[in-house]
């Protein structure tokens, strides 16, 4: 039974994902269906963590909409999600960025990581 999970789970994997980690700033490329059209809408934002693995693997990016925090999560291989650009690489010491809910203006930011 264990096998034929993982021959299901194998399957619905995505291959072309761009890499990134917690703290990044990404842009999601999502798609959205309203009655019987179909766009794309982007949803930019900081990573806030990323959990689970295989093909039950999810993120959560969170953004600053009009003053309001605004957050999302999406599966990692969903096919609602087009593409996924990095912006820029965050420094961060924790796998889980929570602290940042409770932050507001120049303290929410993540600083920039340098190479």
């Amino acid at each position: 039974m264990n096998e034929i999970i993982k021959n299901i789970e194998a399957a619905q994997m995505k291959a072309d994902i761009t890499e990134f980690s917690v703290g990044d700033t990404i842009k999601v490329y999502a798609k959205i269906k309203e009655g019987n059209r179909e766009r794309t809408q982007m949803f930019e934002g900081v990573v806030l963590k990323k959990q689970g693995g295989s093909s039950r693997a999810t993120f959560t990016v969170r953004k600053n909409s009009n003053g309001i925090g605004v957050e999302k999560t999406w599966p990692l291989h969903s096919p609602t999600i087009e593409k996924i650009e990095v912006v820029r690489k965050g420094k961060v010491r924790r796998a889980k960025l929570n602290y940042l809910r409770g932050r507001v203006g120049k303290r929410a930011k993540v600083k920039e990581l340098v190479k």
